[in-house]
């Protein structure tokens, strides 16, 4: 099977018999702590909803405490360079893996953004909407309702992650960024206050493996691959490059600002180690 690249998918070898004690010690722990973080900030979100609408001062560290303990369990190393902004905004990133949200919020409180797809999904599914994930829709008659969505959310002070890309690769390199998100950016009450992150994911392979040995993109199945990264003998590493943020304001339209985050991003692929 072929990717966007033309490149091969990965073919995983057998984990045999070691390599099934591994996906049992990690898997097990790993399960207990995302479910058990989820009824926990479900019960939260009871009292904290009522209270504070939008906003989100308890459930997020939850979320947080969840991600960084995740790479504790799969012994992945997790590194970060720069530092999250502090001004209102959003945060663009490149995107290969599904760790990728794991990684992205162990650092910093963000809601992703993602395809209205995504919430009907077993398991993930229901992870995104309790993290309140923004849903969005490829349909034009439902552009307007979702840009106001996005205007709400960012006027709340909600920092908004999307991927720019619009689909994941394996990690070695940065596909076009797609404008058409970054245009609710620019609206009247928006323009003017808000800046744009730009960060680069960039993952180590373990011992012997390829980089984008976390990869998962095309049409890989998720199981296989969860399967594989619980089963490593020995685990890689990811790190988190932060970029310093562009204002909304000193671009003159969507593509242009879309271009500058893209080559942010493309920067710290080439620092990689």
């Amino acid at each position: 099977m072929t990717t966007w690249r033309g490149r091969a998918e990965p073919v995983f070898p057998p984990l045999g018999p070691r390599g099934w004690v591994r996906v049992l010690l990690r898997g097990l722990p790993l399960a207990m702590l995302v479910f058990g973080g989820l009824i926990l900030m479900l019960m939260l979100r009871l009292l904290e909803r009522p209270i504070y609408g939008l906003h989100r001062p308890w459930t997020q560290y939850i979320t947080q405490f969840v991600c960084r303990c995740t790479f504790v369990i799969l012994g992945i190393g997790f590194r970060v360079e720069g530092a999250p902004m502090r001004e209102r905004g959003a945060v663009v990133s490149n995107h290969s893996s599904w760790l990728d949200i794991f990684a992205l919020n162990a650092r910093k409180r963000i809601y992703f953004v993602s395809k209205a797809e995504v919430a009907g999904w077993p398991g993930i599914g229901w992870l995104a909407r309790a993290t309140g994930t923004v849903f969005i829709s490829r349909y034009a008659r439902d552009a307007a309702a979702q840009k106001s969505m996005f205007e709400a959310r960012l006027l709340a002070g909600h920092k908004l992650l999307f991927f720019p890309e619009g689909t994941s690769t394996d990690g070695s390199l940065v596909l076009a960024f797609k404008s058409t998100l970054f245009a609710a950016l620019f609206t009247q009450n928006l323009r003017d206050t808000l800046s744009v992150q730009p960060v680069t994911v960039v993952y180590s392979g373990p011992g012997g493996a390829e980089d984008r040995f976390y990869g998962w993109w095309g049409d890989m199945d998720f199981a296989p691959h969860l399967l594989q990264v619980l089963g490593a003998r020995r685990q890689g590493s990811v790190r988190l490059i932060y970029h310093a943020p562009l204002k909304v304001a000193d671009f003159t339209d969507r593509k242009a600002l879309a271009k500058a985050c893209e080559d942010a991003v493309h920067s710290g692929m080439g620092t990689a180690e």
